[in-house]
Protein backbone atom coordinates (compact mmCIF):
# COMPACT_ATOMS: atom_id res chain seq x y z
CA UNK A 1 0.00 0.00 0.00
CA UNK A 2 1.16 3.50 -0.69
CA UNK A 3 1.50 6.15 2.00
CA UNK A 4 -1.50 7.94 0.56
CA UNK A 5 -3.63 4.78 0.67
CA UNK A 6 -2.62 4.21 4.28
CA UNK A 7 -3.55 7.76 5.28
CA UNK A 8 -6.96 7.40 3.60
CA UNK A 9 -7.91 4.34 5.66
CA UNK A 10 -10.90 4.62 8.02
CA UNK A 11 -10.36 4.55 11.84
CA UNK A 12 -10.34 0.74 11.81
CA UNK A 13 -9.80 -1.78 9.04
CA UNK A 14 -10.45 -5.45 8.54
CA UNK A 15 -7.69 -7.92 9.28
CA UNK A 16 -7.01 -8.66 5.61
CA UNK A 17 -6.43 -4.98 4.81
CA UNK A 18 -4.14 -4.57 7.83
CA UNK A 19 -2.25 -7.69 6.83
CA UNK A 20 -1.87 -6.38 3.28
CA UNK A 21 -0.40 -3.13 4.63
CA UNK A 22 2.13 -5.18 6.62
CA UNK A 23 2.88 -7.66 3.85
CA UNK A 24 1.17 -10.48 5.75
CA UNK A 25 -1.16 -12.89 3.98
CA UNK A 26 -4.74 -13.55 5.05
CA UNK A 27 -4.07 -16.91 6.70
CA UNK A 28 -1.08 -15.63 8.68
CA UNK A 29 -2.97 -12.49 9.74
CA UNK A 30 -5.83 -14.57 11.18
CA UNK A 31 -3.38 -16.95 12.80
CA UNK A 32 -1.60 -14.05 14.53
CA UNK A 33 -4.89 -12.43 15.58
CA UNK A 34 -6.20 -15.68 17.09
CA UNK A 35 -2.94 -16.11 19.02
CA UNK A 36 -3.14 -12.44 20.11
CA UNK A 37 0.23 -11.85 18.40
CA UNK A 38 -0.84 -9.47 15.63
CA UNK A 39 1.64 -6.55 15.69
CA UNK A 40 -1.10 -3.88 15.94
CA UNK A 41 -4.10 -3.62 18.27
CA UNK A 42 -6.90 -5.93 17.16
CA UNK A 43 -10.51 -5.50 18.25
CA UNK A 44 -12.65 -8.62 18.31
CA UNK A 45 -16.27 -7.82 17.52
CA UNK A 46 -18.18 -11.08 17.59
CA UNK A 47 -16.65 -13.16 14.80
CA UNK A 48 -15.04 -10.12 13.19
CA UNK A 49 -11.57 -8.72 13.70
CA UNK A 50 -10.85 -5.00 13.24
CA UNK A 51 -7.41 -3.39 13.44
CA UNK A 52 -7.02 0.13 14.82
CA UNK A 53 -5.62 2.21 11.95
CA UNK A 54 -3.71 4.62 14.23
CA UNK A 55 -1.76 1.68 15.67
CA UNK A 56 -1.11 0.31 12.20
CA UNK A 57 0.20 3.67 10.97
CA UNK A 58 2.42 4.06 14.05
CA UNK A 59 3.82 0.55 13.52
CA UNK A 60 4.65 1.41 9.91
CA UNK A 61 6.14 4.77 10.86
CA UNK A 62 3.61 6.69 8.79
CA UNK A 63 2.71 10.08 10.18
CA UNK A 64 -0.25 12.19 9.13
CA UNK A 65 0.34 15.52 7.47
CA UNK A 66 -0.67 18.23 9.92
CA UNK A 67 -0.94 20.86 7.21
CA UNK A 68 -4.71 20.41 6.86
Amino acid sequence: MSRRELLELPPSVDLVTAGRALGIGRTKAYELARAEDFPARVLRLGNTYRVVTADLLRLLGVEEDNAA
